[in-house]
């Protein structure tokens, strides 16, 4: 945490800017030139906002170096996603001939780009940390990086191996599925949960940020919000995904099934920071079915294997295996 007296002391002075100049420097004309007034009302803004870093100075990264790079970690799972489906999401053609180098070619790639991050993130931890380690944080830092993402590279096959059966779920799963490439092209449940089982294995590993915005960067394009840190088992399919959330501590077995705007959550996080490292989220068992809208909540709660939660379910107690559990039907009045 930086001092905020030195904060300010350091950059209260650049608060006094001179607007005429920064027209000047982006070649714009004499008349727009910034009369006295406006420069005084920018000024006391400016100040406004120092006083406020000053207060909060977590609010303004100073350390923008060892920063990760958002369109870095966007193109680094994109090439990860070419790898574990080749051919799909790239403009080559892949064949048996031509495959190793295809592969051989972002593996390389995707190993300087991911070593490069992985650098940046263990650099800036140690400096959010310690910030006397911060003049040797490169060189420290670059072995560690090196063989964190050799560590996450060995992993690849593993994925890939989940991933096919994360296919073969969607499809079985799904009669409107009409084939493997509908379902690896087009499916937001298939993309969600790809770049969460890459996203998973960098956590498992430790890594800072990079996780996280990744699986932020899936939520984004599918409205399917997986925590890296969750515990997927295999056979696993989200079906249509939109407003999913599945928390940090959740763990899932092997084919499972879930519906849109289901929750997997915590029954309250208004212990903050206390309740860091604790389950707070479910455990489903084997063969479990969740519907739409349904809700499950806390730590302990444990459903069974071969378990069927119906839609709208409010649950925040286990269930034993070979359940159903079912909202009862509503009365309904026709006038």
């Amino acid at each position: 945490m930086i001092c905020s007296t030195h904060f300010h002391k350091n950059f209260i002075y650049y608060a006094k800017i001179d607007f005429n100049l920064i027209h000047e420097r982006n070649g714009d004309h004499a008349s727009n030139i910034m009369p006295l007034k406006e420069k005084t009302w920018l000024n006391n803004i400016v100040d406004q906002m120092i006083e406020s870093y000053s207060i909060h100075p977590d609010l303004m990264e100073t350390d923008t170096v060892f920063l990760p790079e958002k369109d870095q970690i966007v193109e680094i799972t994109l090439i990860l996603r070419d790898l574990l489906f080749p051919g799909y999401f790239s403009h080559e053609s892949v064949t048996p001939e031509n495959a190793p180098y295809y592969i051989g070619n972002r593996l390389t790639r995707v190993r300087e780009m991911l070593t490069e991050q992985v650098k940046k993130v263990l650099c800036h931890a140690i400096r959010s940390s310690d910030r006397k380690d911060a003049p040797r944080c490169n060189m420290d830092q670059q072995e560690n990086a090196t063989q964190l993402v050799k560590q996450f590279l060995n992993r690849l096959p593993d994925i890939q191996a989940l991933l096919t059966t994360d296919v073969e779920a969607a499809f079985n799963g799904d009669p409107a599925a009409a084939n493997y490439v509908d379902v690896i092209l087009s499916y937001p449940g298939v993309l969600a949960i790809t770049i969460h089982r890459i996203a998973h294995e960098l956590y498992l590993l430790r890594i800072p940020l990079l996780p996280r915005m990744m699986s932020e960067y899936a939520h984004g394009l599918t409205g399917i919000d997986i925590h890296p840190g969750a515990e997927i088992g295999s056979y696993f399919f989200i079906d249509h995904g939109t407003g999913v959330v599945i928390g940090e501590t959740t763990v899932i077995g092997h084919h499972v099934k879930i519906y849109q705007g289901v929750t997997l959550g915590a029954l309250s996080t208004r212990a903050g920071q206390k309740l860091r490292h604790k389950k707070r989220h479910p455990t489903l068992g084997d063969h479990v079915t969740v519907y739409g809208g349904a809700t499950i909540l806390g730590g302990e709660t444990v459903i069974g294997s071969n378990v069927t939660i119906g839609g709208n379910v409010f649950i925040t107690h286990s269930v034993n295996h070979s359940t159903k559990v079912m909202m009862k039907e509503p009365d309904l009045e026709f006038d």
